[in-house]
């Protein structure tokens, strides 16, 4: 036994004399350990030892009746009787250390009763002696000699307790002969002491190591018994064996119950035959099962080895470890093994991994697997001189959908989208869903020029035709980015950004079409990095600016209001076009804090003006949503001094696509405040009448493609423009005419009956300055 035990010596034991017999401490704290396994057999032969004790003290006793004075003689007899008496006790206590470590009170208490045992015997050699004969010095030393033989018989285990009897005993003997004057009796009772003390520590390192090894040997079997108990109360392993002609041999209960047969019925049969069964298997299903053959083939071990079984009420997966026998000659005899059934834990792996690979919702490979299928692509075309592709597809109006009817409708309008981009699909294509309603789509091979085009409006068409769900008919359209590989990247990330930058591109031209990327997109994203950055510092750095452009009364041409407009003035890039800064505001939800800038400072200036001049003030959706917009305007109020009924707030109808409840809920607050509320580009987006019934707008704003159209003839224009301003009239409302520029577009909104006019006929966008300059310029005229 090469380890030791974990709180035990190592063997071999390479302990000093000391620490064998308990006088010094091992390494390790393990003292108490030690001092049990060597006390703990003692009690078994402590009354033998006491009646040899007895006998003994009887002898002598005879010997020296005659000369030694009785009551010495009684008193020395009950001293060790008495001493005896206490060995015994001390010893049976012993009995228990088995259990529990022991005490050094009780390793010095035993020390001490021997220790008296041995002066009393001392005392003899020294008093008895001088008053005998010569040859009942002779006898005494011998029975003294047979009790320290005894001791070393009897006491071995605890070597201290032999040592300690031998040694003083020794030492009493060696005087009584010293005084004797018999020196070679000198020399023989020293010798033989020392013999005495030194076979009792080897005799007690043999032991101890016995000991050890032997508790060694025990604990292992018990955790060995542990690891079997376990094995058998676990009913999906089973124990396996196989002669030389790969037939099983003394088949386990449990082997045969894992195979659904009897014992006898598998008895004889070879394994391999047991595994396969009848039915064809396919080519994975056949790996572990050549591997199981060529192992057992082989002679070799093997471990957790896979396999497929057909059993007949079905296929299962075991795990089965094996090793060669081998008998004493070297012979080869079989193999034997354990086996367990692991279907379970495999079908569980098996579902892990599908869903870290597949999207639950739709059941399409996820963005891990299409990342993995685009590599493939790129290494694909990287061997054979080809080109693959790339395709980032967007739901056109799905939000819309999603937050009108929930997230319910909104799964299982994707799961249909799902179906039908699968359908669209051909040999060497993958789709797959990113996430939200992005889906992708990976070609494998893209080599003929205009497949990429092709797929991409198949994709369009099929996604938008309408779907029927819940008696409700939904109409969503899809955006489509394209790059191809390796021309627009060479590594997934690249090829991947690159398709989103065409996505982007093709979303920013109003949807339901396929952009395919270009170098400039590349550009174009980085500029936008860095104008967004640029915004991002634009307010703290005072360079957002305020433009007011005058509307006017279609009649008196009075100005009755101005609209505040944004421009942004950026000490990095200039002067800024609304085109480009403001949508991207919007992206970035950087509109927020910008429109509650313009909404305070707007308010300000007003304050200043006629208390019969309104400010027109812009609100995105973005602000809308935000649910303390409504606290924001009455601060605004607040802190200019600017009465409510003089602040116009213009929205757009798209604010209610988003999320319209809440949009409704923000401006019916904004309207008990008493502002009033105006419908920005009526008529160009998502027109519907229900926002004009359900909020109490005041103002319905005619856009400037309508005024242009009617004044180049368009009788459609013509007819929009007179049905808005019939609409308006009988709800109540007024209406404003954009982007009038001369004096014919002003006479003809006059006579189509509308109520004020906006353009550059009547004043471009001017400076706070400027605008009141223009009104003390009216009220002066006035």
């Amino acid at each position: 036994m090469s380890d030791g035990h974990s709180d035990l010596p190592k063997l071999p034991l390479r302990l000093s004399a000391l620490q064998v017999l308990g006088l010094k401490d091992t390494k390790g704290g393990d003292w108490s350990r030690l001092r049990s396994l060597q006390y703990a057999s003692l009690y078994k032969e402590a009354l033998a030892r006491a009646v040899a004790n007895a006998g003994a003290v009887l002898v002598a006793i005879s010997i020296f009746s005659t000369h030694v004075n009785g009551v010495v003689l009684f008193l020395w007899s009950l001293a060790q009787l008495s001493v005896m008496l206490i060995l015994v006790r001390i010893d049976r206590k012993f009995a228990s250390l088995d259990s529990r470590p022991m005490l050094r009170s009780e390793f010095y208490g035993h020390m001490l009763a021997i220790g008296a045992l041995a002066a009393l015997w001392g005392f003899a050699l020294l008093d008895f002696v001088p008053q005998g004969e010569l040859v009942d010095h002779f006898a005494l030393w011998a029975i003294v000699a047979m009790l320290v033989a005894g001791a070393s018989a009897t006491l071995n285990p605890a070597p201290a307790s032999p040592a300690l009897f031998a040694f003083m005993t020794g030492i009493a003997g060696t005087i009584s002969f010293l005084v004797a004057g018999d020196w070679y009796f000198v020399a023989v009772c020293a010798s033989f002491a020392c013999i005495a003390v030194g076979s009792a520590v080897s005799t007690g390192r043999v032991h101890l190591a016995a000991r050890i090894a032997e508790v060694g040997v025990a604990e292992k079997s018990e955790v060995v018994s542990l690891l079997l108990r376990e094995h058998e109360a676990n009913e999906a392993d089973w124990l396996w064996q196989i002669d030389i002609n790969r037939k099983v041999r003394s088949p386990s209960p449990r082997f045969a119950y894992a195979l659904g047969r009897d014992r006898a019925a598998i008895e004889g049969v070879p394994l391999l035959r047991l595994i396969a069964g009848e039915s064809p298997r396919e080519a994975a299903e056949e790996e572990g099962l050549r591997q199981l053959a060529e192992n057992l083939k082989r002679c070799e071990n093997f471990s957790d080895l896979l396999v497929q079984v057909q059993l007949p009420d079905g296929h299962r997966w075991w795990q089965l470890s094996g090793a060669p026998i081998i008998d004493e000659k070297g012979n080869f005899r079989g193999f034997r093994g354990v086996g367990s059934d692991v279907t379970a834990q495999r079908d569980r792996d098996e579902k892990i991994a599908y869903l870290a690979r597949y999207d639950t919702l739709s059941g399409l490979p996820n963005r891990l697997m299409l990342n993995e299928a685009l590599g493939d692509a790129l290494r694909y075309c990287e061997q054979w001189k080809t080109r693959c592709a790339f395709l980032m597809i967007d739901l056109d109006r799905f939000k819309s959908i999603n937050d009108s009817l929930g997230h319910q409708m909104g799964d299982r309008l994707l799961a249909k989208v799902s179906q039908r981009l699968a359908s669209v699909l051909g040999e060497g294509e993958m789709c797959g869903r990113l996430g939200g309603d992005e889906f992708a789509v990976v070609i494998r091979d893209a080599g003929k020029i205009g497949d990429v085009a092709r797929l991409c409006e198949a994709i369009i068409t099929s996604l938008s035709k309408p779907y029927n769900l819940d008696h409700h008919t939904l109409f969503i359209g899809a955006s489509v980015g394209s790059a191809v590989g390796p021309r627009d990247g060479s590594t997934v990330e690249t090829l991947m950004r690159n398709a989103d930058l065409a996505l982007y591109r093709a979303k920013d031209e109003g949807g339901n079409v396929h952009f395919s990327y270009v170098p400039s997109l590349h550009a174009e994203a980085e500029e936008r990095r860095v104008l967004e950055g640029s915004l991002r510092r634009a307010i703290a750095n005072n360079e957002l600016q305020l433009n007011f452009q005058p509307v006017v009364d279609a009649n008196s041409e009075d100005v009755v209001s101005f609209e505040a407009l944004l421009r942004w003035n950026s000490c990095e890039h200039g002067m800024v076009s609304p085109a480009k800064f403001i949508p991207l505001a919007e992206d970035t939800r950087l509109i927020v804090p910008i429109g509650n800038w313009v909404l305070h400072n707007a308010c300000r200036e007003a304050a200043k003006w006629p208390s019969q001049v309104k400010i027109a003030v812009n609100v995105s959706g973005e602000q809308l949503l935000e649910p303390d917009f409504a606290d924001e305007v009455v601060r605004a109020l607040a802190e200019s001094g600017l009465p409510p009924q003089r602040l116009e707030v213009e929205v757009t109808e798209s604010v209610f696509l988003r999320d319209g409840r809440t949009a409704r809920e923000t401006l019916e607050k904004i309207l008990a405040l008493g502002c009033t509320v105006a419908l920005d580009d009526f008529g160009t987006g998502y027109s519907s009448l229900g926002y004009l019934r359900s909020l109490r707008f005041s103002t319905i704003k005619v856009d400037r493609s309508f005024v242009l159209g009617a004044s180049e003839g368009s009788q459609e224009s013509v007819a929009i423009i007179n049905a808005v301003v019939a609409m308006a009239r009988s709800l109540n409302m007024t209406t404003t005419a954009e982007g009038v520029e001369d004096q014919e577009q002003a006479r003809m909104i006059r006579d189509l009956g509308c109520n004020k006019i906006q353009g550059y006929y009547f004043g471009r966008p001017m400076a706070a300055e400027d605008a009141r300059k223009l009104l003390r310029m009216k009220r002066e005229a006035a």
